[in-house]
């Protein structure tokens, strides 16, 4: 048997997160917040039999979970026949989506049906008209009904939220009850500084600690739960058993454990989210190399692989945006919609 593919600090190579689209419909606060942006070009994007390809080549070397991103995923036409692909794929355990739900309510049949594992929701406000503020867009019920149709198809549903003071902090307790009503478990997502997050500053993030102090004086005592291991969210349990998760990249980077890479719309391989650069596969698959071929370019990158980029931001003085707009313009890759988040 083969040694584990693991990266410089041992970490394995088992996630792979895959945006089919850098589009979106919605232009959230904490990612999209400027009115212009680079697009990739259109021919350079991967069809749906050159990531089914890759993605072939990531479960050889280690990969069992695949996550579909954008942008807004679902933009992308015909996206079940892509999960229908992936699905067939041998090695891949766990095939889930993250999704604005804009588009969901009509999708998420076919989707279940295609062999989809697990969906992931992002709602950032109960309230139509802070979320118009939030995204520029007013889709509210269409996100609210998305919701609904996936909690009847996919039992373990997730609703992820960007807690940002002063703009939805107030409603932590409100959406916990929300997803109890749905069965669906909420992440509170700590605010990062990360790619399209221009407007990005250390006081409008809420902490971990801030998190879990709140939801204690409305709950009383809120346990642990163990067994996280390189899963992004720490996870606790309510006294009445509700549970929920914490993921704190901005607070509590958990790089140490982190076996999660991203391949954009157009196969730039990216070892970190907050990576400056990547690794071009369209080219190489589009010029014939073979699977073996590009499995050695994969081994052989994610082998060098040394990145802990939320750790070093920690341990950045005066930390401030990541980047800078006018860099932004100028490279659609290192967009947060690009990258898929």
């Amino acid at each position: 048997m083969s040694m584990p593919l693991a990266d410089r600090f041992g970490r394995p190579l088992r996630s792979l997160r895959v945006s089919v689209t850098d589009r979106c419909n919605l232009r959230c606060q904490y990612c999209m917040p400027e009115q212009d942006y680079a697009w990739l070009p259109r021919d350079t994007l991967l069809s749906f039999e050159e990531m089914t390809a890759l993605a072939r080549v990531f479960t050889g070397l280690g990969v069992d979970r695949i996550r579909l991103t954008g942008g807004e995923p679902l933009l992308r036409r015909d996206l079940p026949t892509l999960v229908s692909q992936l699905a067939a794929v041998p090695g891949v355990a766990d095939l889930a989506l993250t999704t604005n739900g804009v588009l969901l309510a009509r999708h998420a049949q076919a989707l279940r049906a295609a062999g989809l594992h697990r969906i992931t929701v992002s709602l950032d406000t109960l309230h139509r008209a802070r979320f118009q503020a939030l995204t520029r867009a007013d889709d509210h019920l269409a996100v609210l009904a998305g919701i609904d149709a996936a909690a009847r198809l996919f039992p373990s549903l997730k609703i992820d939220t960007v807690l940002i003071r002063g703009v939805n902090d107030d409603e932590i307790v409100d959406l916990i009850e929300f997803g109890r009503r749905l069965g669906a478990e909420l992440r509170f997502i700590e605010y990062m500084d990360v790619g399209g997050a221009t407007g990005w500053r250390h006081d409008a993030v809420v902490s971990h600690d801030e998190i879990l102090e709140r939801l204690t004086d409305r709950y009383g005592d809120v346990v642990p739960l163990g067994g996280r291991g390189s899963a992004p969210a720490d996870r606790f349990v309510l006294p009445d058993g509700t549970t929920f998760g914490i993921i704190a990249s901005t607070t509590r980077p958990f790089c140490a454990a982190c076996d999660r890479s991203r391949l954009t719309a157009d196969g730039v391989w990216l070892m970190c989210l907050y990576a400056r650069a990547g690794t071009d596969l369209r080219r190489p698959l589009r010029a014939g190399a073979t699977p073996a071929e590009l499995a050695e370019l994969v081994r052989t990158i994610w082998s060098l692989r040394a990145d802990r980029g939320a750790e070093e931001r920690l341990t950045v003085p005066r930390r401030d945006t990541l980047i800078p707009v006018a860099a932004l313009r100028k490279d659609a890759h290192l967009e947060m919609h690009t990258r898929g988040g």
